[in-house]
């Protein structure tokens, strides 16, 4: 018998007892639907924390410094910008931070904001741009210059939609002249966000803070294959300043990288998780089969009787048992799909490409298959091997 004739047989099986085959293929449907969907999901979620961080920058380091002010030795923003004159080739960028919550007044319209003192290369450092006006320049820095740039929820609370550019603003009581406004980054204007800052010269914020020293700073590596480098340089010129580690260095590229391994390990727990339902699907499958073989003994009887070989009996069960598993594998397949899309939907998250979805969706496929024959094989053995005279005297 041909392989074609075995297909037709286990289809019409298969077609004839529509109720069982379908129950026979839910657990495989749930088991690659499960997959497809915690798969998916982790890969969202990790396609989400790369965005984000492509967005405030992989190249970037943030640096804390303890003690500064209680020890002779301390580290002056003067001292960071030397270090990466002297080492362009791994640092790019330094800026000083300063941060305080103060009054902010135009007019009549006021409210409480994230005042915050930077650097000249603040805007560069954090992938901004601008809407209105230009950033503070170096001049600025170094001239102690009265003067802002506005973050669009600063500015709608301060202008409304005026361009505010030449107007001035009180600080804490003291005249400000708004110079830039930065273009909105996120979706939604919150009073506490990335887009309700207001920022001035970190010299004239040690003035208006009353800080005589700056103890946070914000540097850019070159690009982020070189990040390690300029995190281990900045280490070692604190530590030679300081003698001991009264410092703290954050470098997230590496934070990156070990947010993609933790995803990775994920991934992997998730589609061992749902792999256990392919196998109990497995299991049903087999059992299905071993009644299937029971209730057709007789016609293998027969079929055996009349020359049938004991390979294509084996092979019709098997086609027959992987032909259930592939079809549950399929409609799992596009279920998990929607319910990919669906799933990432509701929690905006960013949709998996179909093309990075497919090694996922083959491996499902496959195990399913694999799963099909593998608990396929012993109910259809059973077939192959049984005595023509046995199975036409069963009952």
């Amino acid at each position: 018998m041909s392989i074609l004739m075995s297909f037709k047989m286990a289809m019409k099986s298969i077609l004839s007892n529509k109720v069982r085959s379908v129950l026979t293929m839910l657990g495989i449907i749930i088991g690659v639907l499960a997959v497809i969907v915690m798969v998916n999901l982790v890969n969202a979620s990790m396609m989400g924390m790369r965005e984000w961080m492509d967005k405030m920058g992989t190249n970037i380091i943030e640096v804390s410094i303890y003690r500064q002010g209680e020890t002779t030795r301390n580290v002056s923003p003067s001292d960071m910008e030397q270090l990466a004159r002297d080492n362009p080739d791994v640092i790019q960028y330094i800026s000083p931070s300063l941060y305080n919550s103060l009054k902010v007044k135009n007019g009549n319209r006021n409210f409480t904001a994230n005042i915050n003192g930077v650097g000249e290369h603040y805007a560069e450092i954090n992938k901004r741009t601008m809407r209105y006006g230009e950033f503070f320049s170096k001049s600025d820095i170094s001239n102690r210059s009265s003067v802002a740039v506005l973050g669009e929820y600063s500015r709608q609370k301060l202008f409304g939609g005026q361009n505010p550019v030449g107007q001035e603003i009180r600080i804490n009581g003291e005249v400000f002249t708004v110079v830039g406004v930065l273009d909105q980054m996120e979706s939604e204007l919150t009073e506490w966000g990335d887009d309700s800052g207001v920022y001035i010269p970190y010299t004239r914020a040690m003035r208006l803070f009353k800080n005589n020293s700056v103890t946070e700073y914000t540097v850019t590596s070159v690009d982020e294959n070189n990040s390690k480098e300029a995190e281990a340089l900045i280490k070692n010129f604190l530590y030679n300043k300081f003698q001991r580690e009264d410092y703290w260095v954050y470098n997230q590229a590496e934070s990156l990288q070990e947010m993609n391994n933790e995803i990775n390990s994920m991934t992997l727990l998730a589609a061992a998780i749902a792999g256990i339902s392919l196998l109990v699907g497995g299991i049903g499958i087999m059992n299905i089969m071993l009644v299937t073989v029971t209730e057709r003994t007789r016609e293998i009887g027969i079929r055996k009787a009349v020359g049938a070989r004991t390979g294509t009996i084996l092979i019709q069960f098997l086609i027959e048992s992987a032909s259930i598993s592939c079809m549950g594998g399929l409609v799992g397949i596009g279920l998990g799909i929607v319910g990919s899309e669906f799933a990432t939907m509701k929690m905006e998250l960013p949709s998996v490409p179909i093309m990075d979805q497919m090694p996922i969706i083959l491996f499902s496929f496959g195990f399913s298959v694999v799963v099909g024959v593998f608990f396929g094989f012993y109910p259809a053995f059973k077939a192959a091997r049984m005595k023509p005279i046995d199975a036409l005297r069963y009952e």
